[in-house]
C-alpha cells in the first residue's frame, strides 16, 4: 500500500498540496521530509505524538525524516492557535530544551546510518542579515494574503506584533534552507500549520522552480470535539519525570469508548485488521481494547518494561490482580507527620491535590477516598500506624487518580 494511503486509512491526513504529484514523488524515490518541533519546554508532549508516529510510518516506508528543532523560531514564537503573545525565552533556556528534545526523539525515530537527522534552524536564522533576508524572502510575500491566513486572524483582532508577523517568513525560509541543504521536498505537521507550510512550499517553487509539498495531519480530538492530551495536572508529557508511565497508561486506559478506534489507528502500529476487530467490541468488552491501547502507547513512549509495570499496577488497583509495587507511591517520613499529619497536607505533598485548600475542597465535594472509603472530615489526621500496613495507605481522588502512602 502507498504510504499516503496508509496514513489516510489510519486517519492522519488532513490536507495535501499537489496530491497526485506527491503520490508519484513518493513512489519514484526515497523522499526527504521534515517536521518542526517548537522548543517551548524541556519535553515533548502528546501534541507531538501524532507527527512523531507519522514520521515513523514514513521512515518505515523508506523515506528520510528530518526533525527540525526551532532553536531560532523559538525566539519569536508561533502565533498559530494562540490568542496571546507567547512569553519570550532566553537563548540558554531554548538551547537546554533543544538538547532534551533531541534525546527524546531518538526513542521514536531511527537515526542509525543517516536514516534520519536532526537540524536546528538557529544554525541559519541567527546568522541572517535582515536586509538580505527581506530582499530574498520578504519580496515573495503578500501582506494581504498573510493577514487572510487563519494563523493570523485571531491574533490580528487582539493585536499582532511585528515580531510574530515574521514567523511565517521564518518557517518558509526553514523549508527553503532544508531544500537547499538536504534536498528536502516535503513538510509535514499539524493542520494548524497549514498556512505556514503552504508559504514554504510556495517559496521553494518561486525561488528554485522545483517541486515542494505540504501535508498536514488531523488533530486528535475527543468524541466531544476537545483536544486530547490534557490531564488534571496539565499536558500529557512524554517525559517520565513529568508524567509517570503509570499515569500515561491510565490516561489511555480511561478514554471514552467512542475514541478507542481512532486512537488505536493513529497511536499504535497494530495492523488495521486488528484495530477494526478491537474497535468492534461492545459493552464491557471494549475495556479489553482500551488495555491494548494503553499498553501499546506506553510501550512506544516508555518501553516494554515500563508498559508491563503500568499494566500490572493498573490490574492490582482495578481488578485486584497483580502487584501494587508500581502504583504511584509517596514515602512519608516521621518528620512529615510531626510537622502536619492532616490528610489535607498529605494529599498536597503526594500530588493528588495541588494544595491544602484544593484538598479541603475535594474532601468537601466527596472526591477523596482512603482505602476505598470516602472521606468526609476535612480535618482528619493520619498516624504512622495508618500507613504502616503491608500495602500502605491507599488514597484516591475521583475514580482514576491513586497514590499509595508508605512509611520510610
Amino acid at each position: 500500500m502507498h504510504i499516503l494511503d496508509t496514513l489516510k486509512e489510519r486517519g492522519f491526513i488532513a490536507q495535501v498540496t499537489y496530491e497526485e504529484e506527491l503520490y508519484k514523488q513518493l513512489e519514484k524515490e526515497p523522499t526527504t521530509f521534515y517536521v518542526g518541533f517548537d522548543p517551548t519546554a524541556s519535553s515533548l508532549h502528546f501534541g507531538h505524538f501524532i507527527p512523531i508516529i507519522a514520521m515513523a510510518h514514513m521512515q518505515k516506508a523508506g523515506h528520510k525524516p528530518i526533525a527540525l528543532v526551532g532553536g531560532g523560531t523559538g525566539m519569536i514564537g508561533d502565533p498559530s492557535g494562540k490568542t496571546d503573545l507567547r512569553k519570550m525565552m532566553t537563548v540558554e533556556t531554548i538551547q537546554k530544551n533543544v538538547a532534551s528534545i533531541k534525546k527524546q526523539l531518538s526513542r521514536f525515530i531511527s537515526f542509525d546510518d543517516g536514516a534520519a537527522m536532526i537540524a536546528n534552524n538557529a544554525d541559519w536564522l541567527t546568522k541572517l542579515n535582515y536586509l538580505d533576508f527581506l530582499r530574498e524572502v520578504g519580496v515573495n510575500f503578500s501582506v494581504n494574503r498573510m493577514l487572510a491566513a487563519e494563523c493570523y486572524k485571531q491574533r490580528y483582532e487582539r493585536g499582532l506584533t511585528f515580531l510574530e508577523f515574521n514567523y511565517m517568513l521564518m518557517q518558509a525560509y526553514d523549508f527553503l534552507m532544508l531544500f537547499r541543504k538536504y534536498n528536502c521536498t516535503l513538510q509535514m505537521g499539524g493542520d494548524d500549520q497549514w498556512s505556514n507550510m503552504l508559504a514554504g512550499a510556495d517559496l521553494i517553487r518561486r525561488k528554485e522552480q522545483k517541486s515542494a509539498f505540504a501535508c498536514t495531519f488531523n488533530l486528535l480530538l475527543t468524541s466531544e470535539g476537545t483536544k486530547m492530551g490534557k490531564t488534571e495536572k496539565g499536558a500529557l508529557w512524554l517525559d517520565a519525570e513529568l508524567c509517570t508511565p503509570y499515569e500515561f497508561y491510565q490516561y489511555w486506559r480511561n478514554i471514552a469508548d467512542a475514541d478507542v478506534s481512532k486512537c488505536l489507528s493513529m497511536l499504535t502500529f497494530l495492523p488495521m485488521d486488528e484495530v477494526r476487530k478491537l474497535s468492534a467490541l461492545q459493552g464491557s468488552e471494549i475495556n479489553e481494547a482500551k488495555k491494548v491501547l494503553a499498553y501499546e502507547c506506553t510501550k512506544l513512549v516508555h518501553g516494554e518494561e515500563e508498559a508491563e509495570k503500568a499494566q500490572i499496577a493498573s490490574a492490582a488497583l482495578f481488578e485486584k490482580d497483580g502487584s501494587l509495587d508500581d502504583v504511584p507511591t509517596f514515602i512519608v517520613t516521621p518528620q512529615m507527620l510531626e510537622e502536619d499529619n492532616r490528610l489535607t497536607n498529605l494529599l498536597s505533598l503526594c500530588g493528588l491535590c495541588t494544595s491544602k485548600s484544593d484538598a479541603r475542597k475535594m474532601i468537601a465535594q466527596g472526591a477523596i477516598y482512603m482505602d476505598g472509603e470516602r472521606v468526609s472530615d476535612v480535618d482528619i489526621r493520619i498516624d504512622a500506624e495508618d500507613i504502616k500496613k503491608e500495602d500502605g495507605l491507599m488514597l484516591r481522588r475521583g475514580k482514576k487518580n491513586h497514590c499509595r502512602l508508605v512509611m520510610q
